[in-house]
């Protein structure tokens, strides 16, 4: 078997990071997405996404990275993939080196102080410092903003890490698939995600097809 085989066979592995704006349910659905398509999630959740978590579903997902690791990957049986989530300051993370971390990092939703953290390059806790090693590594890097209205400093900071090779993606659904329910709108920012990262995706059909 060549290389290349080789390769085409491993399974996927992300960083998946949930930060505290609005719209932590992109991020959840993307995990189960993700999942769903056979991928290892690295996952971390800030501590204000938590607070965001309980104001804004109706999920219950605990603090500690241990119990939270066995809490989803017990939801998520049914899906081939597989989780594990690490605390803010699990410097150990494969996420936290370069040597270790996953080729892809989505934060989703990506809210203004995660933002501003990895344009002036601050490693403050393990998902300002896993955004950092994908962008000193030239990996990729999506992040899925949340914010409304941008004041400059948010445009300056989208500027610089565009200019470092991150993709900004903000969750800006589009109408034309006829949205039914909150759902749909969420599949479509998901769908463009899942596309970035070269991932199957039947959430929405593509333009033209």
């Amino acid at each position: 078997m060549n290389r290349a085989q080789v390769n085409t066979n491993q399974q996927k592995r992300v960083t998946l990071a949930i930060t505290g704006a609005t719209g932590v349910q992109y991020g959840l659905r993307l995990l189960e997405c993700l999942l769903a398509q056979n991928c290892a999630v690295d996952l971390m959740i800030s501590k204000a996404a938590h607070l965001v978590i309980e104001v804004e579903t109706n999920e219950k997902l605990p603090a500690n990275a241990d119990k939270l690791t066995e809490q989803l990957n017990k939801h998520y049986a049914e899906l081939s993939g597989q989780v594990k989530a690490y605390g803010r300051e699990d410097w150990f993370a494969p996420a936290a080196s370069g040597s270790g971390a996953a080729s892809s990092m989505v934060i989703c939703p990506c809210s203004g102080g995660t933002l501003s953290a990895l344009a002036t390059g601050a490693s403050n806790n393990l998902i300002e410092r896993a955004g950092d090693v994908v962008l000193k590594e030239r990996r990729q890097l999506i992040l899925v903003t949340r914010e409304m209205p941008l004041h400059q400093i948010h445009l300056e900071h989208m500027l610089k890490l565009t200019q470092m090779g991150a993709v900004i993606m903000p969750a800006s659904p589009g109408f034309y698939h006829h949205p039914k329910r909150i759902e749909d709108l969420i599949d479509f920012v998901v769908a463009r995600v899942m596309d970035h990262l070269g991932l199957d995706q039947q959430l929405v059909t593509k333009w033209g097809e």
